[in-house]
């Protein structure tokens, strides 16, 4: 998997100039939203190379989903937004990992 501290930089648009001051919270905001994500999948995501689609490693679209919610969070810091109107974005994490998750009954 190639989640990486550089890669979420990319993800939000950081510039040199931002320098690295928030470095340890962008890596620890990428370990939970990966935590998140393969919580509501139902397996370690290191641990699916015998599933369908994860031949050539981890999906692209689990990576985005993970580097979205990171930058969500990183954005967002509180854990509710007063007065503002919010809709859901189509494709967002929560439609990306149902596509992987593992369904049990």
């Amino acid at each position: 998997m190639a989640l990486s501290v550089e890669n979420l930089k990319q993800h939000l648009n950081w510039t040199s100039d931002m320098g690295s001051a928030d470095d340890a919270l962008l890596t620890r905001l990428l370990a939970s939203a990966k935590n998140h994500v393969e919580r509501l999948l139902g397996y370690k995501l290191e641990d699916a190379t015998e599933r369908p689609g994860f031949e050539d490693g981890t999906p692209p679209a689990l990576e985005e989903a993970i580097y979205q919610l990171a930058a969500w969070w990183f954005g967002q810091r509180e854990a509710a937004l007063v007065g503002v109107s919010v809709a859901r974005v189509p494709y967002d994490v929560d439609a990306i990992v149902q596509e992987y998750r593992d369904w049990t009954f």
